[in-house]
């Protein structure tokens, strides 16, 4: 009487389709990331042909409605310079900011945000569309 199967199971495990779906996941990812942007507010950048290479770690963003972001977080007005101070101190080692105003916002608030950092001794840099 014999009990042994004739039939033998392969404990075997092919990684190649693993390799594969992790690489194109990879660069699924990295496409969409390219595409997302990290400021939430729509606005309407002026169009310049200057270029920068710095990276600044701050953003402001201020949209047609006059609504102030710092890093993507809504804030008011009137507490921009000490969120702006708050946030300078997390990034010691690059205090630029990058300033995203729309093009329907009135130039005295824009001047405004420039004259804190001015005061406070930031650089600052308006971002604006490539031509």
């Amino acid at each position: 009487m014999s009990l042994r199967s004739t039939h033998k199971i392969d404990a075997g495990f092919s990684m190649s389709s693993m390799t594969d779906l992790v690489f194109l996941l990879l660069i699924f990812f990295v496409i969409v990331s390219t595409l997302v942007s990290p400021y939430a507010l729509p606005v309407d950048l002026p169009k310049s042909a200057n270029k920068t290479k710095e990276k600044p770690k701050v953003a402001v963003r201020i949209d047609a409605d006059q609504h102030f972001s710092v890093n993507n977080q809504l804030i008011e007005p009137l507490d921009l310079e000490g969120v702006l101070k708050d946030e300078m101190v997390k990034h010691a080692e690059d205090k630029a900011i990058v300033l995203h105003v729309d093009q329907q916002v009135p130039t005295g608030v824009t001047v405004g945000v420039l004259d804190i950092a001015k005061r406070n001794k930031w650089k600052i840099i308006l971002a604006t569309k490539p031509e």
